[in-house]
């Protein structure tokens, strides 16, 4: 609580609101820069689930997401509750199902991998209602609530299922009646932040290692000067640019409201996820038998970088996605 009171009176979480909401307006391309330094520092905060929160707030239609933008900008976290059982995110399946009851709705169902829900104030949740997809805001000590923490590997935050048990929602809670226009809008901002933290947290990880491979000393040398330590540690260093440089193309594509903004935040989550798989790998392996120990550090951000490949499509899932846009499913 004490790190994101910080972060709130530094106005983070209202980066990506607009100025005429009350926000700072910021660019992606600066959001990106300070979401790549979260990563960098394995931050244990709710701010990514907020920012993609606010995301999703800011393409939604009725006036009443002013409201809960505004409580963002104030210090509220925030977090998406959108994906199904099997892990479908941009497929909205009707694992929440609402009726009408008066001017109110009930909302019955589960919705899973909500990430940093513990820590959030309030979520944003995709509803079924009859032929409807509705995008509802929930705060999370609402009556019939209930979290149920998944256990994860990741040590900086937290994941839940959420079970609606009859939930009320009041008609100025509703965000959107057209849940999936909203999401596609809001896809590629969403993946530019996860890619933005993965790039941080493998940066962290090639130059911690590089540190590592300059000072430890095996058979008279630093291991530094083997080639089989030099030579992936230029791999990855490459792998990491090229993502970087994906990502802030990504990020200005989405400020430039470029048709391909879509495709290039998946091309930069496809190579970031990459980017990262490998030096989290390296890394471990390269510190040799510390490597896998819980005193080193390296663990914390091999398990936020293995949380955040797969978190919204890793690279196969992403480049399977590019491919069907571009020629058509396969």
């Amino acid at each position: 609580p004490s790190l994101w009171k910080e972060i709130v009176e530094l106005g983070w979480p209202g980066l990506a609101i607009s100025e005429e909401a009350g926000g700072v307006g910021f660019k992606n391309v600066g959001i990106a820069a300070l979401v790549e330094e979260v990563g960098r520092h394995a931050l244990p905060s709710p701010l990514l689930a907020t920012l993609n929160a606010t995301h999703v707030l800011s393409k939604s239609e009725e006036p009443c997401a002013q409201i809960w933008l505004a409580r963002i900008e104030k210090g509220a976290a925030a977090s998406l509750a959108i994906t199904d059982e099997q892990g479908n995110w941009e497929c909205l399946n009707g694992e929440l199902i609402a009726h009408r009851e008066g001017t109110t709705l009930r909302v019955t169902g589960t919705s899973y991998f909500v990430q940093d829900a513990f820590k959030a104030d309030f979520i944003v949740a995709a509803v079924r209602l009859d032929d409807e997809d509705l995008l509802c805001a929930i705060s999370t000590d609402a009556a019939g609530l209930i979290l149920k923490q998944d256990q994860i590997h990741d040590l900086t935050r937290d994941q839940a299922t959420v079970h609606f048990q009859d939930v009320s929602i009041p008609q100025e809670q509703i965000l959107s009646r057209n849940a999936s226009t909203v999401l596609h809008q809001a896809w590629p901002a969403i993946l530019v932040n996860v890619s933005a933290d993965l790039c941080g947290c493998a940066e962290w990880q090639l130059q911690t290692t590089v540190e590592y491979a300059k000072n430890r000393k095996q058979f008279d040398r630093p291991i530094g000067f083997f080639q089989a330590i030099k030579h992936p540690l230029v791999d990855a260093m490459v792998a990491i640019d090229r993502a970087r440089s994906l990502l802030y193309h990504a990020a200005s594509c989405i400020d430039l409201d470029h048709e391909e903004a879509l495709q290039a935040a998946r091309m930069a989550k496809s190579a970031a996820s990459d980017a990262g798989a490998f030096i989290s790998d390296r890394s471990v392996q390269l510190h040799g038998g510390i490597g896998f120990t819980w005193e080193c550090d390296v663990h914390i951000f091999f398990k936020r970088s293995m949380h955040n490949q797969v978190l919204y499509g890793d690279g196969v899932y992403q480049r399977d996605r590019i491919a069907e846009q571009m020629i058509g499913p396969i």
